[in-house]
């Protein structure tokens, strides 16, 4: 695992500064503190910062071709490298080293662009080709690495994070304004656009081509659902065998591997088909929190390391390590992300650092299986709303009035959604039309800003998904959107950044393409049946994990940030939202925002959106109130009781 970055300017004759390269590769040497390297050659330069994994003694990027004409630099692991390997040895290609690095190489010089179709793992790479002087940029299927690119007339920068880009001082510090209401709309930014202008996001199955100062895009893979009929003995079988093929890859390493356990199914699946595929140890790692009330991943991770004899870690975090650290959680994060048990994550990857380099999580299980509570209640919703036919616009208006003396959630979130079309409101797993930002934008929002706000282009990041025919019902309509809309912009963003930040690679199983487009072939009453949530996995690991975790309720980390936020951190988060450079960016109307805190302080109503304010304006500190680019991290020195 590493960061990568570059430059290419299209005149031929330019030269890449190799101070420029080495200052890029220094902003993110968090993911890769153990070697670094570069390749410069008049117009092009490729860095590299290396987190080795993989073939420890001659892993040293750049790489190249046996005659120096093609090089690489790569960030991620690939699965299948070694069967590659001995495809390509058997064609004549000579290989120097043992890393999956090397191989792409070859495989790009046997088949060119074609190569990443025949990857299996995670990856961003570039690769410079000499003798056609061309720069080619591809990232995994489903966005599991991160790739970031900036053009002008005269030059395209890339990096792993976006601070490397920004350590180029010809790249210009100006947020596209209408990335903050995308923000407030999703929680997160969906699509290919950031906060900066011109600073882009390389979309999951995509490559990038750069020949003579033209860029050209291609998607090399997409997620196509169509379900066939199968018993479920028969998606039982080929679930957990492929799931078995998946983990016994995902181990592949030359230093030991942990686990993150949430106490939940898909985790506590990852550790049990572990057991017995690697010499090594395997190691365990969960949190809690020193609040009470909260629903304790602690006792059913124990449970399972007990279970499948990990060596297994604990700690705690208050909500003075929360706001302690939210700070660098932006400046990592680089991207606003409202994403409360990113925290988390954070904490306990610090925690493993101490033993291990690798993690593996559950982290894909939900969008390949319906895991979510809302895939459920939305096909309800739809099964309700075909029911009732003409009715369904009274009936929703009857059920909101009644629900005005008997405030309940549930009634609260689906009964409006009943006079709705889906698309209209199934924007994210967290936006809808209802959503605070969306009904309060006129008395939130300045006149300033306001006239900057599009609210077709908020959400035009998401549309295409929407729009397009997927095949097997509503609920493979939503693991499609949210496969390309939150699960890489939002969770897998997260994971990426909180785990490198602490130099430590995360690999995710359940995300292996083979195993999604089996997932894909699914179907829907096989992922939801009844109340019943990820119904075929569950049976399918009913005599693999214990009955108390397969049943429990989803939980995942639920970090306790509501009452903190309306409590103990209610004075920092006055001093954060009402600060005289947080309201002179005039996005907000400083009474409105008052309001805003002190309803979620009387009623607990608005935690999210009160933690999206904050996050949205500490990456503006971040990222917009520096001096100089290559913004330095945060001081943080967390009180963690381990």
């Amino acid at each position: 695992m590493c960061g990568i970055c570059g430059k290419l300017i299209f005149d031929r004759w330019g030269n890449v500064s190799p101070a420029l390269l080495k200052n890029m590769a220094d902003t993110i040497a968090h993911r890769g503190p153990d070697d670094e390297g570069y390749y410069v050659s008049g117009q092009v330069g490729l860095g590299f910062r290396r987190l080795s994994i993989i073939d420890l003694n001659t892993g040293h990027q750049p790489i190249s071709n046996e005659s120096g004409t093609v090089w690489i630099v790569f960030n991620g692991e690939i699965y299948n490298y070694q069967e590659l390997r001995q495809q390509l040895q058997s064609k004549g290609h000579v290989f120097k080293t043992e890393t999956d690095t090397e191989v792409i190489v070859h495989l790009y010089e046997e088949f060119g662009e074609s190569c990443v179709e025949r990857l299996r793992g995670m990856f961003g790479f570039a690769i410079w080709d000499e003798n056609t002087k061309t720069l080619f940029l591809a990232r995994d299927r489903v966005g599991i690495k991160p790739l970031y690119y900036w053009r002008s007339e005269q030059s395209l920068v890339f990096g792993s994070e976006i601070k490397a880009i920004l350590a180029d001082p010809s790249v210009k510090r100006e947020i596209s304004l209408g990335m903050v209401d995308r923000f407030l709309t999703f929680n997160f930014l969906p699509g290919e656009e950031t906060m900066l202008q011109g600073v882009r996001k390389l979309a999951p199955g995509h490559c990038l081509t750069v020949k003579d100062g033209t860029v050209r895009m291609r998607q090399y893979w997409d997620l196509a659902f169509e379900p066939r009929a199968q018993t479920v003995k028969e998606a039982e079988e080929q679930l957990l065998s492929l799931l078995d093929e998946a983990v016994r890859l995902h181990m592949i390493s030359d230093v030991p591997v942990g686990f993150l356990l949430s106490g939940g199914v898909d985790s506590t699946a990852m550790l049990s088909l572990a057991v017995g595929k690697t010499e090594h140890d395997l190691s365990s790692f969960t949190l809690g929190f020193s609040s009470p009330g909260i629903d304790d991943e602690r006792p059913y991770a124990t449970m399972a390391a007990n279970r499948y004899g990990s060596r297994h870690h604990e700690m705690t975090i208050t909500s003075q390590d929360f706001a302690d650290f939210l700070p660098k959680f932006a400046w990592h994060m680089e991207e606003p992300v409202c994403e409360p048990q990113a925290v988390a994550l954070y904490y306990v990857s610090r925690l493993a650092k101490d033993f291990v380099k690798v993690l593996i999580s559950g982290e894909g299980g939900d969008e390949a299986f319906a895991g979510y509570q809302t895939y459920r209640g939305v096909l309800w919703v739809e099964r309700v709303k075909k029911i009732l036919g003409p009715l369904k616009n009274s009936v929703s208006s009857a059920l909101m009035r009644a629900n005005q003396s008997l405030n309940l959630p549930k009634i609260r979130k689906y009964a409006p959604l009943l006079r709705v079309p889906f698309e209209e409101y199934y924007f994210s797993r967290t936006a809808t039309p209802f959503s605070y930002f969306n009904q309060h934008c006129q008395s939130l929002y300045t006149a300033d800003f306001a006239n900057h706000v599009d609210k077709l282009r908020s959400v035009a990041a998401v549309t295409p998904y929407l729009d397009k025919p997927v095949g097997g019902g509503i609920v493979n309509k939503m693991l499609y959107v949210d496969t390309k809309t939150s699960l890489p912009d939002d969770l897998l963003l997260k994971a990426d950044k909180m785990t490198m930040a602490n130099s430590i690679e995360l690999r995710v199983p359940m995300l292996d393409h083979k195993f999604l487009e089996f997932a894909a072939t699914v179907p829907e009453n096989l992922k939801v049946r009844g109340l019943t949530t990820k119904y075929v996995l569950k049976t399918a690991l009913q005599n693999q994990i214990p009955r108390e975790i397969l049943r429990r309720r989803k939980a995942g980390f639920p970090v306790p940030y509501e009452s903190w936020l309306r409590t103990e951190l209610k004075g920092w988060v006055l001093d954060t939202l009402l600060d005289r450079g947080s309201v002179a960016r005039g996005y907000f109307k400083r009474g409105e925002v008052e309001k805003l805190i002190e309803d979620n302080s009387e009623t607990g109503r608005h935690p999210k959106e009160v933690l999206s304010l904050i996050t949205l304006e500490l990456w503006h500190r971040s990222f917009l109130d520096v001096a100089s680019t290559g913004a330095q991290v945060p001081e943080l020195d967390p009180k963690v009781h381990a």
